[in-house]
């Protein structure tokens, strides 16, 4: 792992080798089929290129990114493997095909478009075909799928690598909307031309072998999300988020901390103020809620978190000094109990972490 001595503020380290275990780990749960990885949001906020590069160096050829943007720089750092656009075309055709994209095709409107593309270029092109089968969000609803098979000549210009849904409640076993969801993309896919299935998405791949499909998409727990909720997180964590001590002072009992003083020292106390704030994605949800860490040792955050600085009480702990490190995010803190604390999940924590944070990757 590169020091944090050189950054002055906060540091997001990312351990590569914890993410690569993790998809080995998720592989084994689908030993059938193909397992690829979600990089959109540069990857999760950790760095696509940097986990794309490792993933791709331990074996897999299938990422997904959401828009195209994302998928021509990840093209440009791979020039390889099969990448996905889940948000489809986005008026993108030409570029997409040029960068031999695939695109997720959420529509009859969009198969017509790539379609049309190919035959300008004299070629079919690659694409994966979404379904909508109870998200209401992307993908062919049920009268366009009805369309799709009465009549499914508009693929035949297009060289369908797959057909796929999106998993509405995987991280609930017993939500009956799995067997509900996994059902109707069994029926849709019966209607149409026969192509390889992608169901599973990270919690998806925990729901036993009838999610089991030729390609899963797992994202959140590549980056140590528990995809399991409620259970022990099964796999390995991936970042640690720490920030420095800027200032350390003695305040009287009493004495209020942050704005609007919220927070007031019930005895004489010392205050470590961190250098992260919301402007760099730590959440003011977590005024006065969690804590930051010092060689394992819990610091109260107290008052409210502000653009720029986060508050906590050391008092008690050995000696915290201006420079010293908090550990925020880690083996003391997980990035799970820390989004609940937020009254959040850890995608958006992760995703959130703006760019005045510096990553480094081991």
């Amino acid at each position: 792992m590169a020091t944090t001595e050189t950054h002055s503020g906060a540091v997001l380290e990312v351990d590569l080798a914890a993410i690569a275990a993790n998809w080995h780990a998720l592989r084994a749960r689908h030993p059938g089929g193909e397992v690829g990885a979600v990089v959109k949001a540069d990857g999760y906020g950790l760095g696509a290129e940097a986990v794309a590069r490792r993933l791709a160096g331990e074996g897999c050829r299938c990422f997904f990114v959401a828009t195209p943007a994302e998928a021509l720089a990840l093209r440009a750092v791979l020039p390889e493997p099969v990448i996905v656009t889940l948000n489809g075309l986005a008026d993108a055709a030409a570029a997409l095909a040029e960068a031999a994209i695939t695109p997720a095709l959420a529509s009859l409107g969009e198969v017509a478009a790539w379609a049309g593309e190919g035959r300008r270029r004299g070629r079919r092109l690659p694409a994966l075909l979404h379904l909508d089968t109870g998200m209401s969000r992307l993908g062919l609803d049920q009268a366009e799928q009805d369309a799709l098979a009465a009549d499914p000549s508009p693929l035949d210009a297009i060289a369908l690598r797959g057909v796929m849904t999106h998993l509405v409640a995987a991280e609930r076993p017993d939500d009956p909307l799995n067997a509900q969801q996994l059902a109707r993309f069994a029926a849709a896919r019966a209607r149409l031309p026969p192509a390889p299935a992608s169901l599973a998405n990270s919690s998806g791949l925990f729901l036993g072998p009838a999610f089991a499909t030729d390609l899963a998409r797992p994202g959140a727990a590549l980056y140590g999300i528990n995809p399991t909720p409620d259970r022990p997180n099964p796999m390995r964590p991936a970042v640690r988020l720490r920030a420095r001590v800027l200032q350390v002072r003695a305040v009287a009992a009493g004495a209020s901390v942050g704005y609007n003083a919220t927070w007031r020292t019930a005895r004489p106390a010392r205050i470590a103020t961190l250098a992260i704030g919301y402007a760099d994605g730590w959440p003011r949800a977590l005024s006065g809620r969690g804590a930051a860490y010092f060689d394992g040792e819990a610091a109260p955050l107290v008052g409210r978190v502000s653009m720029d600085l986060t508050t906590c009480d050391v008092t008690g702990l050995a000696p915290v000094r201006p420079g010293d490190w908090a550990e925020l995010i880690g083996p003391h803190a997980p990035l799970d109990a820390v989004a609940a604390a937020a009254g959040t999940i850890g995608y958006e924590i992760l995703t959130g972490l703006g760019p005045r944070i510096a990553r480094v990757t081991a």
